[in-house]
């Protein structure tokens, strides 16, 4: 299924009978709470899932956000009325760095209908399309969690993508060199990593760079459909970003889940800074 949908095609299949499964999944890193944006406003339908509590599990030897236990997830989506083969669509502030972490965990946990708005609320809204403060009633849902359907990495396998494949870090360029480090206690990357900070797969308005585009990206970092790819972050938000960008570009890769917060758990695991 095509990963990513945009405004007018989701506004035609809202007017259908039954309409996709809408998802709000806005979250910040250091910001407010994502619900907040949800109660300020939402496109009409949506239910607000919390990336922290519904689509990771508890912070651990795991990292900051490892991938939540499959009944957890099971229960989280039913509460939020995923259902069978029923669409589910997917959608963040605009720049769908949180909606991609949904639309992979859903993908993971054997959901393959789900696509991401592209652009967001913000292209909703700035399309003038209608916004509602008022949450609907949902319908609990019947998903049946089924993990394993995506590939994923642990730190030797990250470890050994680099060194043999390519392994893409989607955190900020400086936070890739280890010059600063606002989040995780050690600074620095994966010795082999690729520096490709994830704004690098949008433009301004937070839509997706056009697949031909993003392959040129991706090869100029080595990273092509004849090699073995993955992608990792600081906790495995903005690197599941990584991996749809990847997607579109027609490239298969592995997702690191607990990235680089699970990375230095280990303090046998290296520690690289600089550009290389």
């Amino acid at each position: 299924m095509q990963p990513l949908i945009d405004v007018p095609a989701l506004a035609r299949l809202i007017r259908r009978d039954p309409p996709p499964v809408l998802l709000d999944v806005r979250w910040h890193l250091s910001g407010p709470p994502g619900i907040d944006s949800y109660r300020r406003g939402h496109l009409p339908g949506a239910v607000f899932v919390d990336l922290d509590r519904d689509v990771a599990g508890p912070p651990g030897e795991g990292g900051r956000h490892p991938l939540p236990a499959p009944a957890d997830f099971e229960a989280a989506m039913r509460r939020a009325g995923v259902t069978g083969d029923r669409l589910v669509v997917v959608y963040d502030d605009a720049d769908s760095t949180a909606a991609a972490r949904l639309w992979w965990t859903l993908r993971h946990f054997g959901h393959d209908r789900v696509r991401v708005l592209d652009g967001g609320f913000r292209a909703w809204n700035e399309a003038g399309r209608p916004v509602t403060e008022e949450e609907p009633a949902v319908k609990p849902g019947d998903f049946i969690s089924r993990p394993g359907r995506l590939p994923v990495l642990d730190a030797g396998g990250a470890a050994a993508l680099a060194e043999a494949g390519a392994l893409l870090d989607a955190r900020a360029a400086e936070r890739f060199r280890g010059e600063t480090e606002p989040v995780d206690p050690v600074a620095g990357h994966i010795p082999g990593a690729r520096s490709a900070p994830t704004l690098g797969n949008v433009g301004v308005d937070g839509r997706f760079l056009p697949p031909a585009l993003l392959r040129e990206r991706f090869a100029g970092l080595g990273a092509t459909d004849a090699v073995d790819v993955g992608a990792y972050c600081g906790s495995g938000v903005t690197a599941a970003h990584e991996i749809l960008a990847l997607t579109l570009a027609g490239i298969p890769a592995a997702l690191y889940v607990g990235s680089w917060s699970d990375w230095i758990t280990d303090p046998a695991n290296p520690v690289a800074t600089g550009d290389a």
